[in-house]
C-alpha cells in the first residue's frame, strides 16, 4: 500500500519545497526502510525540487507475519488470515507505519526548521487504494471540516466490466494548506476509521492514543461520534469514555450517527431544516446564529441567497476556527465572504455587535447555560440585541424515555445543565413574551410520540413593535 505527501513551493511560506524533508526528518536523497512486526515500511522521494517535493511511504505487508502477529484461528476464518486486502488497501496498518516512520513529524517538532513546523503549508496527500466503508461521501464528511479539499474517486470492481459497479475502495486525494503535523494526525486517526477495522485488539489505552492524535481538532469535529466509535472498534464502553474526555460542546449522548442505517434523516438534520423554515417564514435577511458551534447552520444559511448578512457567534475560538474551515472562509469569493462573519462572544453578556439584526437563532444552546444565568442570556438576546425574530430549540426531556441508551434521569449530553419538559419550555417562553414584548409560536421537531411529544422543542419569537 502507498501514501504520498506532496509539498509545493510558496514564495512567502515555503520558498523551497524540499524543506518537507526537514519536517519529516527524512533526507530526499535517501531511501529509508523501517522494519515492522508484519512487514517493511520504506520512505523515499519520487520527486524533489524547489518547486515540488513528494515523500512516499510504501508499506509491504507479509501476510504470514501478519497472521502470526494476530494469532492463529481454526475453522473457516483460517484462510482469511492469508488471503485478504491488507497488503494492498490502506488501513490501520498504514496508520501504524506512519507513526513508526514519521514520529517526530507527528509530534509537530523539527530540530532544523522549528519555525516551519508550526505553519500551514501547501500540501497534497494521496492514498491510491483505501477501503472506505459508507462510500466516498464519508471521506468528504471526515476530511472536509478539517480544511481539506477532498476527491474520493470510487474504484471499479473491474474496469473491463463496468456493469459490476464500484468496489468498496476509493482513490483518495486531499489538498489544502495544513500544518504537516496536523495532516499526519488526521491520517493516523481517519485511515482506520474509513476502513472501519483494526489489525490489533482495541484496548482502553487506545483512548489515550485517540485523544492525543485528535488534540486541537477532534473534540469539535462535526462527525466526532462516528470517528470515535469506529476508531474504538464500536466498543460502547470505550466510546462513552472517550467522548466524555473530549467533552464537545454540541454533542449529544443519544446516538445521532451520520450513518443513515434506517434511511431516515437524523434529528440534527431535521432540526436545522425546521430552523431554516422558521427563519424563512419571518422574511429575515440579516441573521445571527448564536452559539453557532462548528458552523453547520452557518453553512446552510450561506447557501441561501435570501440571507445577505450572516453572523456566527460562539464563546469558543477553537470552534470558530472549525466553523471557518467548514465554510472555507479563506477561499470564499469576495462577494460571498462579505456576507458572513464569525464573532467570539459570550451570550450571557450584552454585546453591541449583535444589535440591529432581523433574526437570531439559539439552536440547542439554552440547555448549556446554568439556569441562574438564563435571565442574563434573555436580557442580552431579547432585551439588548433585540432582533426582529428569535428561533430557539432545546431537547424535550419527556422524549428521553424513548432512548434506550440513556439512563433514567440522564441528559442527552454531559454538558447540559438541564432539559425541560414541554410545560417548562412553554412557561419560559411565556415569561420572555411578557418581559420583552415578543409573541411566540411553539412547535416540535422529529417523530412525535402521542404521549411524549417530539424529541426537540422549537419556539419562534416575533417582536411586537408597538409594545
Amino acid at each position: 500500500m502507498l501514501l504520498t505527501l506532496t509539498a509545493t513551493r510558496d514564495p512567502e511560506i515555503l520558498p523551497d519545497a524540499t524543506d518537507l524533508g526537514y519536517l519529516l526528518v527524512k533526507h530526499p536523497d535517501r531511501v529509508q526502510p523501517f522494519e515492522l512486526p508484519w512487514g517493511t515500511a520504506t520512505v523515499f522521494y519520487p520527486e524533489a525540487s524547489a518547486q515540488r517535493c513528494t515523500a512516499a511511504l510504501l508499506l509491504e505487508v507479509d501476510p504470514m507475519k501478519l497472521a502470526e502477529a494476530k494469532g492463529r484461528w481454526d475453522g473457516a476464518q483460517s484462510l482469511n488470515q492469508y488471503v485478504n486486502d491488507r497488503p494492498y488497501a490502506a488501513s490501520s496498518l498504514l496508520a501504524a507505519a506512519l507513526n513508526r516512520s514519521f514520529r517526530s513529524a507527528l509530534r509537530g517538532t523539527s530540530k532544523d526548521r522549528p519555525d516551519l513546523a508550526g505553519i500551514a503549508i501547501p500540501l497534497a496527500v494521496r492514498v491510491p487504494v483505501l477501503r472506505c466503508k459508507g462510500g466516498p461521501e464519508v471521506a468528504v464528511r471526515l476530511f472536509e471540516p478539517l480544511g481539506w479539499q477532498v476527491a474520493a474517486t470510487p474504484i471499479p470492481l473491474d474496469e473491463t466490466l463496468p456493469e459490476w459497479g464500484d468496489s468498496r475502495y476509493v482513490d483518495l486525494t486531499l489538498t489544502g494548506r495544513v500544518r504537516l503535523a496536523d495532516a499526519l494526525n488526521h491520517l493516523y486517526v481517519l485511515l482506520p476509521v474509513l476502513d472501519d477495522a483494526k489489525h490489533y485488539w482495541v484496548a482502553p489505552d487506545e483512548i489515550e492514543k485517540l485523544v492525543r492524535a485528535g488534540d486541537g481538532w477532534l473534540s469539535q469535529h462535526p462527525e466526532r461520534r462516528l470517528i470515535v466509535r469506529r476508531y474504538l472498534a464500536h466498543s460502547r464502553a470505550l466510546t462513552d469514555r472517550a467522548l466524555s474526555q473530549l467533552a464537545p460542546d454540541d454533542a449529544e449522548v443519544v446516538d445521532e450517527s451520520p450513518e443513515k442505517e434506517s434511511g431516515k434523516p437524523k434529528l440534527n438534520a431535521l432540526r436545522r431544516t425546521a430552523v431554516l423554515a422558521a427563519l424563512a417564514s419571518t422574511g429575515a435577511a440579516r441573521v445571527l446564529d448564536l452559539g453557532c458551534g462548528p458552523g453547520a447552520l452557518v453553512a446552510d444559511l450561506l447557501r441561501d441567497k435570501r440571507y445577505t448578512e450572516i453572523v456566527g457567534a460562539d464563546v469558543s475560538p477553537v470552534v470558530l476556527d472549525i466553523a471557518a474551515r467548514r465554510i472555507r472562509l479563506d477561499r470564499l469569493p469576495d462577494r460571498q465572504r462579505a456576507r458572513v462573519k464569525l464573532l467570539q462572544t459570550a451570550l450571557t453578556y450584552r454585546d453591541d455587535r449583535l444589535r440591529g439584526y432581523d433574526a437570531a437563532v439559539l439552536m440547542e444552546v439554552v440547555e448549556h447555560v446554568d439556569e441562574p444565568r438564563l435571565p442574563a442570556l434573555a436580557d442580552a438576546v431579547f432585551g439588548h440585541a433585540r432582533p426582529g425574530a428569535v428561533v430557539v430549540t432545546t431537547p424535550n426531556v419527556e422524549y428521553n424515555a424513548r432512548y434506550e441508551s440513556l439512563p433514567e434521569g440522564g441528559h442527552r449530553h454531559e454538558d447540559h445543565r438541564f432539559e425541560w419538559t414541554r410545560a417548562q419550555f412553554a412557561a419560559w417562553a411565556s415569561g420572555i413574551t411578557e418581559e420583552y414584548a415578543y409573541r411566540v409560536e411553539l412547535s416540535g421537531v422529529g417523530d412525535e410520540d402521542p404521549d411524549l411529544g417530539t424529541p426537540t422543542q422549537l419556539a419562534l419569537f416575533i417582536r411586537e413593535e408597538n409594545r
